[in-house]
């Protein structure tokens, strides 16, 4: 999304973010329905930030007859943001896409909804 999308954004709106990110994942979502439909086995890392999101590729899913899992990585707030010092410095290609600066880090870190109980039914939570 990044190398999409960058160069058009001019602040940090999360509104306009969004938009472009829902376009993606509809994408990425094709894709994985043609894999699904080969009987392979798919792995959405796309941070799923609430809740809504969630539930739209569960309900998605769900149509496909096959039961979706979250797997929750649970990591301090703390821990969250030395790792991302870390890969802002180390530009290491295999992890790092962008530079997450305190702005961004704290513009995103109150829209995050941590998953329940009922979300986790199949999968599990990671405490790291």
């Amino acid at each position: 999304m990044q190398t999409l999308f960058s160069k058009d954004m001019t602040s940090l709106d999360y509104s306009w973010m969004i938009e472009r990110v829902n376009r993606c994942y509809e994408q990425i979502w094709e894709v994985s329905e043609q894999i699904l439909s080969l009987n392979g086995n798919i792995i959405l890392d796309l941070g799923f930030t609430t809740k809504e999101e969630r539930k739209h590729f569960f309900d998605l899913s769900e149509g496909l007859n096959i039961d979706p899992e979250i797997h929750y990585l649970d990591t301090p707030k703390d821990v969250r943001k030395k790792r991302i010092e870390k890969r802002n410095i180390e530009k290491d290609p295999s992890v790092y896409s962008f530079e997450v600066n305190d702005m961004m880090f704290n513009f995103m870190e109150p829209k995050f909804e941590v998953p329940d109980q009922k979300e986790l039914e199949n999968g599990c939570k990671v405490n790291t």
